[in-house]
């Protein structure tokens, strides 16, 4: 995904976090490239303890204003053993996308990439803005190779997750797709699962 230069969206060097998540919800960078026109979706609050960088917003997650509002959401709060009281809880679980907009659907099928403009410009704005984030999970490849890089496949990034514990934790995204992946990888559900389970856990224990 090749970086394009962030544009300033005006947060004096002091804004808070809610000022941030304002301006974020503002944001109309990517609009001529969106078919169903920006709506920015995320959760945020500086005191949260896990945050989810994932993909980009799904087109029910577009018409709810909820992230993770599908399918995909309740594969994820089961892979994490999170009810969705505390997924939803902004002061635990902190979800920054990607692409904050949903960006439309492929020709053959599948939702397009997260806009290219969008991690480049929002990340670093939000990031230094969370006071006690314990846990990255990193969900689908394009969060993935944005914070680690693509030195190794998905696949074996996710594998080898206590690589990069305790900051960031490897997944997969949790479509429908990753069924099929995971039939094909028995160690996901056998190790990889507990293990998230437990750094959740941890993240979010007092």
């Amino acid at each position: 995904m090749g970086v394009i230069p962030a544009r300033d969206p005006g947060l004096a060097p002091g804004a808070t976090m809610e000022e941030a998540a304002t301006a974020a919800s503002a944001c109309t960078l990517c609009a001529p490239h969106l078919p169903l026109g920006p709506r920015p979706i995320h959760q945020l609050h500086a005191r949260a303890r896990i945050l989810i960088t994932s993909q980009a917003p799904g087109t029910k997650a577009h018409l709810s204003g909820i992230p993770f509002e599908d399918a995909s959401g309740e594969r994820l709060r089961d892979w994490l053993g999170l009810g969705r009281d505390i997924f939803y809880d902004p002061t635990k679980v902190a979800i920054l996308p990607m692409g904050l907009c949903y960006p439309g659907r492929l020709p053959r099928g599948g939702d397009c990439p997260p806009r290219p403009e969008c991690a480049p410009l929002w990340h670093p704005r939000v990031l230094p803005r969370f006071t006690g984030l314990r846990l990255r999970l990193l969900v689908g490849s394009y969060a993935v190779r944005f914070v680690l890089g693509t030195k190794v496949t998905l696949s074996q990034r996710v594998a080898r997750y206590a690589e990069t514990l305790p900051a960031h934790f490897p997944l997969p995204h949790p479509s429908w797709r990753t069924l099929v992946w995971a039939k094909r990888n028995p160690w996901f559900d056998a190790e990889v699962i507990p293990a998230l389970r437990q750094e959740v856990e941890r993240a979010l224990a007092d």
